[in-house]
């Protein structure tokens, strides 16, 4: 063992600790955004003062890292059309559920609308069943979230229930432009709590998706790898240095010269 750490293989026991520990220092990195990316999926920031929903975001701009879970203010006007349920949201107790959805026009009636969460129904409550959304221009106060990304198939491509609350999947009920984003109302609207519209929480959005961050988590896999290659290489070359100057030891004899064979 002690042939491991002669002063000739310093350099390479040198060279061989700083590539594994910087590839696994960097592994341990990725690993940590990874893990940040997926905690901020579920990032409330419901103590933070509400601010107006269009200086944080555009109609034509992907979602801000800042906005995420932030309390904003809309004003403007629901659309007649475009009202869905997105189904799979748990509500108290454990209840099996969906969300209220309609879409809301940012300012005048021809500006771009965002989709709103209106409240939380149960399970199997018919769409017809419930209030309209109000007429004329209202105020409303709610959490901006990013567009949903599951791997959620819908069954029924032409009824008005949804399994994520997809962007892409309500531009095509509505004549308006959307925003990149939607809001969760902090309360629901009074017609809407009259028919038994429960609020909507952030505690209902779904897990982190298995591929949140996934870029992240195969980077630092792959830094690691590199750490168990760089190891590697580093053991070979020292235990070949090692193996070869015993071999030159072993030729040289006890006085250190050449050893000669003896005849049969």
């Amino acid at each position: 063992m002690a042939r491991w750490w002669s002063m000739r293989l310093w350099g390479a026991h040198l060279l061989g600790l700083v590539c594994v520990s910087a590839a696994v220092g960097m592994g341990v990195w990725q690993y940590d955004a990874w893990q940040a990316r997926r905690a901020a999926e579920r990032a409330d920031l419901t103590h933070a003062e509400p601010v107006a929903m269009t200086d944080l975001i555009g109609p034509d701009d992907p979602f801000p890292t800042a906005g995420l879970g932030r309390p904003v203010e809309v004003r403007g006007s629901f659309l007649p059309e475009g009202t869905v349920l997105v189904s799979g949201r748990t509500g108290a107790k454990g209840a099996d559920g969906s969300w209220l959805v309609t879409p809301i026009t940012v300012g005048d009636a021809s500006a771009p609308a965002v989709p709103v969460v209106r409240g939380w129904v149960p399970a199997g409550t018919d769409l017809t069943a419930l209030p309209a959304p109000p007429t004329g221009e209202v105020d409303l106060v709610g959490w901006l979230q990013p567009t949903e990304a599951g791997s959620g198939t819908d069954a029924d491509r032409d009824d008005d229930v949804l399994p994520e609350l997809r962007i892409a999947d309500l531009v095509q009920r509505v004549d308006q432009d959307l925003y990149g984003a939607y809001v969760v109302a902090e309360e629901p609207l009074a017609a809407d709590a009259a028919a038994g519209v429960d609020g909507a929480t952030l505690d209902q959005l779904p897990e982190a998706g298995r591929f949140t961050g996934l870029r992240n988590i195969l980077y630092a896999i792959e830094w690691w790898v590199f750490a168990a290659f760089a190891a590697f290489l580093w053991l070979r070359y020292v235990r070949d240095a090692t193996s070869e100057r015993d071999l030159e030891e072993a030729d040289a004899g006890p006085a250190g010269e050449p050893v000669v064979p003896s005849d049969p």
